[in-house]
């Protein structure tokens, strides 16, 4: 084979599939062309692959005895430990071996580790409520470092196991860190301290969000029909929130928020537990306790106040309507 090609495995753990069917949704283009282009061969996908059973566990047999050379293995959904540690909740098929120790084994032999979508980064949705499943991401359990491969894991190009979160993923960022790590262009410097890529974390949601002006003078929507921010009263975390989504818009021309709801941080551990209903802001003493990411209390509180008073009237009748009711006036030039 051709030693610029990376092979790339892909295995699914405690999910709902999600960021595959995400996956399948990358245009311009599609995953298959981003991959060819990329240098990217698919050794076994769950869903794409024609191997199941004894065939996809020789593809495995091969990794694992050097006769194959994982280059890059992605894990979607998060890695089922329980019950008690033992992993027995989710047996590979065939194997007589919990999953978990397939993945860690599969892990130590990858010259990349990838955890794709939020489940496999830090637990997700499958570790909500009392957890029972015992379900943690490859090296996050939430936002504490450890999970299924230990805080101290680095792959065989000494990097940590690299997160593209997300619930689901957006497709773009998968394609685009896929393509990077087989180039050799990601280092440990072009990662956060979740282990995801700057280009996604460097970016939050709110920039680029088409309800900016509305966020800006803080004229707010009061119940989801209504084009005004939603931050202050329908729970809104797109300044606390990594990822590009309204700057490159999912399929090419929508984003959670855009679509009318507002942004619940899904790229962030621990989202699936906010401690409150997702379209509610908790607030104490009338400020939410959610301020932007990096901006102390006390500006926030002085800027809303100013923001406030200087809201244009447009604004303040658009803010709770489902619709633009208010135009902008244009100024007429003296002597016109």
């Amino acid at each position: 084979m051709d030693s610029n090609i990376k092979n790339l495995l892909w295995l699914q753990s405690g999910g709902c599939g999600g960021c595959t069917l995400s996956l399948v949704c990358a245009q311009s283009p599609d995953f298959l062309t981003a991959f060819e282009v990329a240098g990217i061969n698919l050794l076994w996908h769950p869903t794409f692959s024609l191997e199941t059973g004894r065939e996809a566990m020789l593809v495995f047999d091969d990794i694992l005895a050097g006769r194959t050379q994982l280059d890059i293995l992605c894990l979607e959904g998060s890695v089922m430990m329980g019950p008690n540690g033992t992993g027995r909740f989710h047996m590979m098929a065939g194997s007589g071996e919990p999953m978990k120790d397939i993945i860690a084994k599969l892990a130590n032999k990858a010259h990349h580790v990838v955890g794709v979508g939020s489940c496999a980064a830090f637990g997700g949705i499958t570790s909500s409520g009392d957890n029972a499943v015992e379900a943690c991401g490859l090296g996050f359990e939430g936002d504490i470092r450890g999970g299924l491969l230990g805080s101290d894991f680095k792959d065989k190009s000494n990097l940590p196991a690299i997160n593209i979160p997300g619930c689901p993923v957006h497709p773009d960022w998968v394609t685009q860190t896929l393509a990077q790590l087989s180039a050799g262009d990601i280092s440990a410097d072009d990662l956060d301290d979740f282990g995801r890529p700057h280009a996604i974390s460097g970016t939050l949601v709110h920039h680029g969000c088409a309800r900016n002006e509305f966020y800006e003078y803080k004229a707010s929507a009061k119940k989801l029909s209504q084009i005004g921010c939603m931050m202050e009263n329908l729970g809104c975390k797109g300044t606390q929130a990594a990822g590009d989504c309204n700057i490159r818009p999912w399929n090419g021309s929508g984003s959670c928020i855009s679509g009318g709801y507002p942004c619940i941080a899904c790229t962030e551990p621990g989202f699936e537990e906010p401690g409150h209903p997702f379209m509610q802001t908790p607030k104490v003493a009338g400020i939410p306790i959610g301020l932007p990411t990096d901006m102390p209390k006390a500006w926030f509180v002085a800027l809303a106040s100013l923001s406030k008073a200087a809201t244009p009237k447009r604004l303040q009748q658009n803010a709770t309507a489902d619709r633009i009711v208010s135009f902008p006036e244009r100024k007429k030039k003296e002597g016109h």
